[in-house]
């Protein structure tokens, strides 16, 4: 994946920053909670995301194969661009695509299983490779 190294980076942001603010953690909750924190992006190429798009527009029914929060995700980045091409007419899908999955995005779309796995990954990674 194009930008791991950073979804991991902002992954891991969102779980220290919770577990800071937590009183009593429940590790079951965590990755329920922290899947839905903001995220500093969408975490997925312009490239991909433009794919995406054009296969939406064209009347494809692309999100029907995708796991539910990768699918939310595109849709949400598909509102986007559709609210932006109604401000900027003459700005490409590309262009409109590239700025919007570098917003901040309202969740990270990931699933609490899958956050969870990740994180187990780079904390027993980290601890093999100093």
């Amino acid at each position: 994946m194009e930008y791991a190294d950073e979804r991991m980076a902002d992954l891991m942001r969102l779980y220290h920053e919770y577990l800071r603010e937590c009183k009593h953690i429940s590790l079951a909750d965590v990755y329920e909670k922290i899947v839905n924190l903001p995220s500093r992006r969408f975490w997925v190429s312009s490239t991909h995301a433009l794919k995406v798009v054009s296969a939406i527009l064209r009347g494809e029914d692309i999100l029907l194969s995708m796991r539910r929060p990768k699918a939310e995700m595109y849709i949400e980045i598909f509102r986007r661009v559709m609210q932006l091409k109604e401000r900027e007419p003459s700005t490409s899908i590309a262009k409109l695509c590239e700025q919007v999955v570098q917003q901040p995005a309202p969740k990270i779309y990931l699933s609490p299983g899958s956050a969870k796995i990740m994180i187990y990954q780079y904390r027993r990674d980290k601890r093999r490779n100093g």
